[in-house]
């Protein structure tokens, strides 16, 4: 096992960290790293923004209940971004751009490429010795989130990753097993085994970590969660807001 193989092995979530803000080196570093990473005709259609504001952090952190957002040593928000494209084609193509914006396949590449660019940015943090964690709960401070960063139509922020000296060593979550998720040729249907017995490790590991100990299984979870009235249909207008109009 090589070293990159590794380092993608010992990922952990870290949410405490000290009290130690990144240097400029580390935060090029970064954002180096992340615009390495590929995507679709190389359109690159994210764009990242860091956020140094402590009283703007502290705001992201209150309304998104992500305490570790006002308390690590730097915090990113990777955005899909259209933007860049439409001003760089001026008025007279904006109008068939921003029609042909509307299919989903554009929004599901920029989805795609900011988080591609994102791993590639958790990788190069953690390669640093730094920790971080990936925040899609930003999402909660919206639509206040969008006026605070003042961002322009076909901008819209889909995560944030929050980077410091970790401050922690959380046990590792273990994942589903390689045959529920891996397949050659064609789709494995029966799962139930699979899963009922991942279940069994999860329970095993919420009850015997250190912090947060609960009782609770990995399809439970997300069955209780899909389960019940979300409150999402705000999030799909505000896509639409922005200049998405998915077909």
């Amino acid at each position: 096992m090589n070293e990159v193989i590794q380092l993608i092995h010992q990922h952990r979530s870290i949410r405490k960290f000290t009290n130690t803000p990144l240097t400029g080196e580390q935060i090029e570093a970064i954002v180096d790293a992340a615009q390495m990473a590929p995507s679709s005709a190389h359109m690159q259609p994210f764009s990242i923004i860091g956020v140094t504001d402590r009283e703007l952090r502290k705001k992201i952190a209150l309304h998104s209940e992500n305490p570790w957002i006002d308390e690590c040593g730097y915090f990113f928000i990777f955005c899909a971004d259209f933007h860049r494209m439409m001003q760089a084609a001026g008025p007279d193509y904006q109008d068939k751009m921003s029609r042909n914006l509307n299919y989903s396949y554009f929004y599901q590449t920029s989805v795609l490429s900011a988080a591609l660019a994102l791993q590639n940015a958790n990788l190069a943090a953690q390669s640093m010795g730094l920790g971080a964690v990936i925040i899609g709960g930003i999402n909660s401070a919206l639509p206040e989130l969008d006026e605070w960063l003042d961002l322009p139509d076909f901008v819209i922020p889909l995560v944030g990753l929050a980077v410091g000296v970790p401050d922690e060593f959380p046990e590792q979550k273990p994942r589903l097993p390689r045959s529920a998720v891996f397949f050659e040729n064609q789709y494995d249907r029966d799962l139930k085994a699979q899963v009922e017995a991942y279940d069994r490790e999860i329970e095993e590991y919420y009850g015997a970590r250190t912090n947060n100990k609960q009782k609770a299984s990995w399809s439970g979870k997300f069955i209780s969660m899909l389960d019940r009235d979300l409150p999402l249909g705000g999030y799909t207008e505000y896509v639409k807001s922005k200049g998405f109009d998915l077909k």
